[in-house]
């Protein structure tokens, strides 16, 4: 099954897409990672945060698929150990697709944390939207490895 990450903007830094690009490279068609970039909302036309916010929800909405399994990444979320999050996944990917929304420069709004199966938090730091892409990709090349039982986690 297929490993599908939404996010809202382009990636825009030269580092990030190399960085992407390697543990793209890095994966095997098993884990192949699939990138949804969708349209961000704007302060200046939303008027505020949580119509931003709000908007950017129902472009995301849209865009999820109804029987994919859905992992919200946000600050309010659980933390897992790289093993916790590597068995998860691999329970996932044995019975449908994995799709990981990242929000916008704001975050997500709560009916996307509602609508998720499991809201994921990557640490109690707070990263740009756009950093953030480059670590859940390294996450997803490391629960690769351990599911494999390759040494890169070690």
């Amino acid at each position: 099954m297929p490993i599908r990450i939404i996010c809202l903007g382009k990636t825009r830094e030269t580092w990030i897409k190399q960085g992407l690009a390697e543990y793209q490279k890095r994966l095997n068609r098993q884990w192949q990672v699939q990138w949804q970039e969708l349209k961000d909302a704007s302060l200046a036309t939303e008027g505020s945060i949580e119509k931003v916010k709000n908007q950017e929800a129902q472009i995301l909405l849209k865009a999820l698929p109804a029987d994919a399994y859905v992992i919200a990444l946000d600050e309010k979320g659980n933390r897992l150990t790289s093993p916790a999050l590597a068995a998860r996944l691999q329970e996932v990917l044995d019975h449908t697709e994995a799709v990981f929304v990242i929000g916008g420069v704001y975050g997500l709004a709560e009916s996307i944390r509602t609508r998720a199966d499991f809201v994921l938090s990557c640490s109690d730091l707070t990263f740009p939207h756009q950093l953030i892409r480059l670590l859940l990709m390294e996450q997803i090349y490391r629960s690769y490895a351990i599911c494999n039982g390759k040494t890169y986690h070690y």
